[in-house]
């Protein structure tokens, strides 16, 4: 009945890698959109805007 020897320098920095990895995963979620997803994300919001404002009405009672 021996315990497995750990060398703990290697369990640290093994350990520090699967947090890093995990950040990095995140990252990759939040901001890893292309240039061409983020341009037409923007072009269609600015549509969505356009035709909002289009459909707005002047207020009539203006003195």
């Amino acid at each position: 009945m021996s315990a497995e020897i750990v060398n703990l320098r290697q369990f640290r920095k093994s350990k520090t890698r699967l947090e890093k990895e995990k950040d990095a995963e995140q990252n990759r979620i939040t901001f890893g959109r292309s240039k061409a997803e983020k341009s037409l994300t923007k072009a269609r919001n600015e549509k969505a805007d356009k035709a909002l404002d289009q459909g707005r009405l002047e207020n009539p009672h203006k003195e």
